[in-house]
């Protein structure tokens, strides 16, 4: 069924300009591209932001799994590392915490008109990666494959069936959703 999905590159490109723009849509009705929603995130007083995300995990886990066991979707895991991943939170969130948005929750302050996404967020993806381009022969020797674990999966690495994992993972993730509603945060 996706066999014909992968063929044509257009049909891609229209699926994930309209995935992108429910994506930013749904940011927005969850309030996370306000900067005072993050930023209280950040200090710790308003858990909007990491509601949101769990919930997109417990979501994208389930669907995921859900697809491949019907055959519907493989997984294709890339390398990680413990260096590339030091490097990208590094990264991630220098720019999370000066800004006071995210790659996702800019791309949606954005569009809801807020200049200091459009000026410092767009600005700042770009020269960010136009800078870690530049240093990428030498981090990449140096840094990024430091501590390489491969592509190896959390089910493959404790070899069982991945709902053994996905199951309790959603399991707990649905508990520290409720814990956080039940705390009022």
């Amino acid at each position: 069924m996706l066999t014909n999905v992968h063929q044509k590159k257009r049909l891609q490109m229209v699926i994930g300009l309209v995935a992108g723009i429910l994506f930013g849509f749904l940011l927005h009705k969850g309030g996370v591209t306000k900067y005072d929603v993050i930023i209280s995130q950040l200090l710790l007083e308003d858990f909007t932001v990491v509601k949101i995300m769990l919930s997109a995990v417990i979501t994208g886990m389930i669907g995921v799994h859900v697809l491949r066991s019907l055959g519907l979707a493989q997984l294709h895991p890339k390398p990680g590392s413990l260096g590339s991943t030091v490097v990208g939170g590094l990264i991630f969130g220098a720019g999370f915490g000066i800004l006071g948005y995210c790659p996702g929750t800019v791309a949606g302050a954005v569009g809801n008109g807020y200049l200091d996404a459009l000026a410092g967020g767009v600005t700042g993806m770009l020269l960010g990666a136009g800078l870690f381009a530049a240093l990428y022969p030498k981090l990449d020797a140096a840094i990024l494959n430091k501590g390489d674990f491969g592509t190896v999966t959390l089910p493959e690495l404790l070899k069982v069936n991945p709902w053994v994992v996905v199951v309790p993972v959603a399991a707990a993730l649905v508990g520290l959703l409720a814990a956080l509603e039940a705390a009022g945060m």
